[in-house]
């Protein structure tokens, strides 16, 4: 009889362990998966800043063009225009 009580208290023993280290793993585990998440999120939004960033840019660079050949223009019909 008195092993069986021995060998129950040191199985209740081990399951409280066992539960404590596990409780322990995943509140770790899930305080890395937080940090991790927080990190993926600013990568994230500084990608999509760089994204907008390129369009405001390209769409600066279209205008730019555009100025460029009117101002093409303007100088070649006043080369022109000076010839006559």
């Amino acid at each position: 009889m008195n092993e069986i009580i021995v060998a129950a208290i040191s199985g209740g023993v081990t399951l409280i362990v066992c539960l404590i280290n596990n409780n322990f793993q995943a509140s770790k585990t899930r305080v890395l998966m937080e940090y991790q998440l927080t990190e993926l999120t600013k990568r994230v939004d500084k990608h999509n800043n760089v994204i907008e960033r390129t369009y405001k840019l390209e769409k600066y660079a279209d205008v730019c063009d555009e100025k460029i050949k009117v101002i093409n223009h303007r100088i070649t019909d006043l080369e022109e225009a000076e010839k006559k």
